[in-house]
């Protein structure tokens, strides 16, 4: 089938546009609480070290987490997996928001919390990004990440307004409006009707007389010498995981860098990280109107990757305008990494194993991105904090010459492909 022919089918089906409306409450409400959670964190402790302390716990569980569920979810139903959550996630919002409320706190707790929200996080992101694709029409799934890719930048111009209502009304009734958000994307999220067809092509590969227990180990095994026997894949994951180390790094040092060295010093960081997300949003929608010739996108990628982490690992050492400028390269480059990176390995892994691509790959960035907020944590004690995002974004852009650039042929194979 021809390129044109596939682009001419609708892309807002009724499920596309369900699965779309529901990404955005419940991406709203996260955002609106998200921040929030870090100010308080900051306010609280007044330490990197701490921070770092929070950021690793939402991020352990995310180590081992999807491997496990990626497993699982090649064989059940995605969709009951996803309202699911979101109905555990806005119970445990409201409950959060209760016992803030009565201005009760415990670190501990905290720590256990954001635990536990870490692991529902990554067992949601397994199964959202194993679902979507099969909701996307042939042919459009560049424009359909472009369209995900700008939802969720878009959900960060709550990011100032969550930060101005903590400071007016605390985190409390921004935890319960998180809650109400992911209720009502869990109800819409329920009237989905896509046929989850993967399911009995799985039913019928499993062996009879075996454990479920043994199966889902022999699916774990299976994801990743399926990630290992794709040269492509392997590459983009590796690469993908030295990014994350340096994406953990720079979560953790970049809000404190800020309120540490300007006053109100939270806003600027807003101001100018905004600057990224005015960025990707104008990207996802040039990418929504344009679709990038298939011969180019490998060699754009490429570029990208290492464009974008020499403008992060050197913005912090200029003042605020050209901050700016440098962010919204990174913004504008990040969407495009983004679309097509996954709307190529989304449309070329097969439906019954993307759960397990999609656990494996997080599995992978996710041990980057907690050896990155370890490792930042401890390196801020002994060397300025811009010193360390320097060398860290150096050694990505060298990680996407060696693993993209090294790996071009079967890298190119999976990102120029027509889809």
């Amino acid at each position: 089938m021809s390129t044109e022919k596939e682009s001419s089918l609708p892309l807002w089906t009724r499920d596309f546009t369900i699965i779309t409306l529901g990404s955005v409450v419940s991406m709203l409400g996260n955002a609106l609480s998200g921040f929030a959670m870090s100010l308080m964190v900051l306010d609280i402790s007044g330490s990197t070290l701490m921070y770092a302390v929070y950021i690793v716990m939402y991020t352990l569980p995310q180590l081992f987490v999807p491997i496990i569920s990626g497993a699982l979810l090649d064989r059940f139903s995605r969709k009951k997996t996803i309202y699911m959550l979101d109905f555990l996630s806005a119970f445990l919002y409201v409950m959060m928001a209760l016992i803030l409320w009565t201005g009760w706190f415990s670190f501990p707790l905290f720590a256990v919390y954001c635990f536990i929200l870490g692991s529902i996080q990554s067992t949601y992101m397994v199964a959202y990004e194993s679902f979507y694709p099969l909701l996307i029409p042939e042919g459009n799934f560049q424009k359909a990440y472009s369209i995900a890719g700008v939802l969720e930048t878009l959900s960060a111009v709550m990011v100032p307004v969550s930060a101005f209502l903590y400071r007016q009304i605390g985190l409390s009734p921004l935890m319960a409006v998180n809650g109400l958000c992911f209720f009502i994307a869990a109800v819409m999220e329920t009237q989905i009707r896509t046929d989850e067809r993967y399911i009995q092509v799985q039913k019928k590969s499993q062996q009879k007389g075996i454990r479920t227990s043994r199966q889902v180990l022999a699916d774990i095994r299976e994801g990743f010498l399926y990630l290992k026997e794709e040269k492509g894949l392997l590459a983009v994951a590796v690469y993908f995981a030295f990014s994350s180390i340096c994406g953990g790094v720079s979560t953790v040092i970049v809000l404190p860098w800020f309120k540490a060295t300007f006053e109100n010093g939270e806003y600027l960081y807003m101001l100018v990280w905004g600057t990224a997300l005015a960025a990707r949003a104008l990207g996802g929608l040039i990418h929504y109107q344009i679709n990038i010739p298939p011969k180019y996108r490998y060699q754009i990628a490429l570029t990208v990757y290492v464009v974008i982490s020499i403008c992060e690992g050197i913005y912090l050492f200029f003042p605020i305008p050209v901050m700016m400028c440098l962010c919204f390269i990174v913004g504008i480059g990040g969407i495009t990494s983004y679309t097509i990176r996954i709307s190529a390995t989304q449309s070329y892994v097969p439906d019954e194993r993307k759960g397990r691509f999609n656990g494996a790959f997080n599995m992978l960035s996710t041990a980057g991105a907690l050896a990155g907020e370890v490792l930042a944590g401890l390196l801020t004690l002994i060397v300025p904090e811009r010193i360390v995002l320097l060398i860290v974004m150096l050694l990505c852009a060298l990680a996407a010459v060696i693993f993209i650039g090294g790996g071009r042929a079967h890298v190119a194979h999976i990102y120029n492909r027509s889809r």
